[in-house]
């Protein structure tokens, strides 16, 4: 019997229900991807109000790499719930917070001395970030990149990229931030070719130097390992070795926000290490509490140490229950070699995906690292216009036909895939199989038949 059990109109008349309430009681600016409301969940699957079952393509965008309830996080939680609930770390401190601390002091790249501080979410991270980053160099400013996506809090916000709707009607925006191109190679802002093109957005780093912004003045370089909201955007190795080398040439601290990328989603507990990253502060959060509010700084000790006592923390910071999930999420990451099943997720995708693009023209480009994983859709592959009317309707097919899966990129033709890695073979098979029902029906309704590109 397959997994997907639809038994209603999607939405449902629970699901319908609920959506006359929300609309009366919560702002408009909180959007949903669906409309259906969520009753119980359970490793991959979700099933909402009605009673109809789905396959979770989604993950709650990328946090539930273990999985829905994992069992070894249900039972940490229990646990902790009979010892306290709250203390605050900064007045009456407890173990958990230091035994993660020690863990992701392990598990991040880079064999120096490191020390971690814990927040609520993953723009709480950037915040601090940017304040230990200022606080150590002295220096004022802070580089990131175009089709970035760093959170929605004003220094995080001022580092994202896209404009609507994450930004338009909000300014002003922190002061002394730049942002220079990313390494988008399908869609390279210098109209070149990689390998000919000798990473030459990456070199131009040092001309940003002499035309934007004084080397000496900055203090970090903000960046993604791969791209999240982007687009999944994977760039070269190249790119991040010429990057990494222009920070310590002039002093920069690197900030590798690995929100989205981290906790095996992309074949390797963090993505830095696909491409020989050395951070001097990584950001994550996302998956490592399997569902819990939780983020954290990691970086260089004697960085780290920067600020003055009392000039990082919050109320809610390193919760004990968040704690306790995260040392449970990250046992079951360890012990069921999650970051393996990724790169076997990937593989199975990218095989599919191959076919599809030389079926279908309206798939630009199947790219991502390990199971993170996307398809940029076009109306043509000449001109590459962005297809976000055709990305829409796959969406909503996968959606009625009970696959939920996300959109993505700075012009909404992205699908990304952020399934939880404890998915069976079964079940992603059958959610692959949605996708290509949807991207057939799609591109064949369209008649997409633009000449392809060599």
């Amino acid at each position: 019997m397959p997994t997907i059990q639809i038994h209603t109109a999607i939405p449902g008349p629970k699901s319908q229900e609920l959506m006359r309430r929300r609309e009366a009681a919560v702002p408009r600016g909180v959007s949903h991807a669906t409309p259906i409301f969520a009753a119980r969940a359970e490793g991959a699957v979700l099933e909402d109000v009605d009673g109809n079952r789905f396959l979770d393509f989604a993950g709650g965008i990328g946090v539930l790499n273990v999985g829905h309830r994992a069992p070894r996080v249900v039972a940490a939680l229990l646990d902790q719930i009979d010892q306290f609930l709250h203390t605050c770390f900064s007045v009456s401190p407890y173990a958990k917070y230091i035994e993660l601390a020690e863990k992701l002091n392990s598990l991040t790249p880079g064999n120096f001395p490191k020390k971690t501080i814990l927040v609520n979410s993953g723009a709480e991270a950037i915040e601090n970030a940017v304040k230990i980053a200022r606080a150590y160099t002295k220096r004022p400013a802070i580089i990131c990149f175009e089709d970035a996506f760093h959170g929605r809090t004003m220094m995080a916000m001022s580092l994202t990229s896209k404009t609507h709707p994450y930004k338009a009607g909000f300014e002003p925006f922190s002061t002394e931030v730049y942002r220079i191109p990313y390494a988008y190679c399908f869609r390279c802002s210098y109209s070149l070719k990689f390998p000919s093109c000798n990473v030459f957005c990456g070199h131009h780093l040092e001309d940003t130097f002499k035309r934007v912004v004084a080397s000496e003045a900055v203090a970090a370089i903000v960046v993604e390992p791969v791209l999240g909201e982007g687009g999944f955007v994977a760039p070269p190795r190249e790119f991040y070795q010429v990057i990494q080398q222009i920070c310590r040439k002039h002093g920069i601290l690197f900030v590798a926000d690995e929100v989205q990328t981290g906790f095996g989603r992309t074949g390797s507990m963090f993505a830095s290490e696909h491409y020989g990253i050395v951070p001097d502060l990584l950001i994550s959060a996302k998956s490592v509490a399997a569902g819990l509010p939780l983020a954290a700084v990691t970086g260089r000790a004697e960085v780290m140490d920067a600020p003055g006592v009392g000039g990082l923390g919050g109320t809610y910071g390193g919760n004990p229950l968040s704690c306790a999930a995260a040392l449970a999420s990250i046992e079951t990451m360890e012990k069921e070699n999650l970051s393996a099943r990724a790169i076997k997720l990937g593989d199975a995708f990218e095989s599919r995906a191959r076919g599809w693009k030389k079926k279908w023209p309206l798939i630009g480009e199947a790219r991502g690292l390990g199971a993170m994983r996307a398809l940029e859709l076009v109306k043509s592959q000449e001109t590459r216009e962005p297809a976000k009317e055709e990305t829409e309707q796959i969406l909503k097919f996968c959606r009625d036909k009970g696959l939920i899966v996300l959109s993505a990129g700075s012009y909404g033709n992205v699908i990304r895939l952020l399934v939880p890695l404890v998915v069976t073979d079964d079940q992603f098979d059958e959610g692959l199989n949605i996708l290509e029902a949807a991207l057939a029906h799609v591109a064949e309704s369209h008649a997409v038949a633009e000449p392809r590109l060599a």
